[in-house]
């Protein structure tokens, strides 16, 4: 299936490694130019030669998703490299605090929204005016299936990513007119290297391990990052032109959100 996007410019937050990695991957796969970026340049420029030899054009920048004035130099390190932007993945996150409020401070509280939500809504923010002016844009929130069930590991990790689904269907609503898709996909728990689960797998008894497998994953295994990839490849496509404000899980059927 041709998803139509050859040739469009694409910024993926958090490319070095696992999720935003292989949504590049698959964005590469389909002929979309990419501006990556992530705090350690080592594993980013790793990325960025995988990229290539996918047959991307890429330009890697080192910057910190959090920090203002880093989304600003890495929006315009692909306007001076292609000209416009017509996708955007975030992908960085991770969790802040140790678990249930009373155990998470205010400035663990901030740092996990931080994380996940605010720095996305900068970047979609710069985005908008030459998305508008295209009448053509798409943007992919990387949240997660314990943004919508109880499960996840800290109290601001899940109300984060919660917040980053509602933000998702609030912009989708407010630029759908304008030819801007927003959505959002929910994984469960995803395996790779460097990865929470990847620490859990390796911190953990196997009993332990397996006993959380058989517990809370029907496939009877963790999840692989290729299909989040291709579904965000999918939603960044002109395949998806009818897709707006969704949230969708790809967990192999551990959620219960949705039942």
């Amino acid at each position: 299936m041709d998803l139509g996007i050859t040739g469009r410019v694409a910024i993926v937050t958090g490319a070095s490694r696992g999720l935003g990695r292989q949504a590049a991957l698959s964005l590469a796969g389909e002929g979309v130019s990419l501006v990556v970026c992530a705090r350690g340049v080592e594993r980013l420029e790793e990325t960025a030669l995988e990229l290539r030899a996918a047959g991307a054009e890429v330009v890697a920048v080192e910057a910190d998703a959090t920090v203002t004035a880093d989304l600003e130099r890495l929006f315009a390190a692909a306007v001076a490299a292609f000209g416009q932007v017509d996708i955007v993945v975030n992908n960085v996150g991770g969790r802040s605090g140790n678990g249930g409020l009373e155990a998470t401070s205010d400035a663990e509280l901030e740092r996990a929204f931080d994380l996940n939500v605010i720095g996305a809504l900068r970047l979609i923010r710069l985005a908008i005016p030459g998305m508008r002016e295209r009448r053509w844009g798409r943007v992919v929130n990387i949240a997660s299936i314990f943004g919508r069930e109880h499960g996840g590991p800290t109290i601001g990790y899940m109300t984060a990513k919660a917040a980053l689904i509602a933000a998702t269907k609030h912009l989708a609503l407010e630029l759908a007119r304008d030819g801007i898709l927003v959505n959002s996909v929910a994984p469960g728990s995803i395996l790779f290297p460097g990865g929470s689960w990847d620490r859990f797998v390796m911190t953990q008894t196997p009993e332990a391990v397996e006993a959380f497998i058989q517990t809370n994953l029907p496939m009877g295994r963790f999840g692989w990052p290729e299909p989040v990839g291709d579904l965000v490849a999918y939603l960044s496509s002109e395949r998806a032109g009818l897709i707006a404000g969704a949230c969708i899980n790809i967990d192999g059927g551990q959620s219960h959100s949705l039942f």
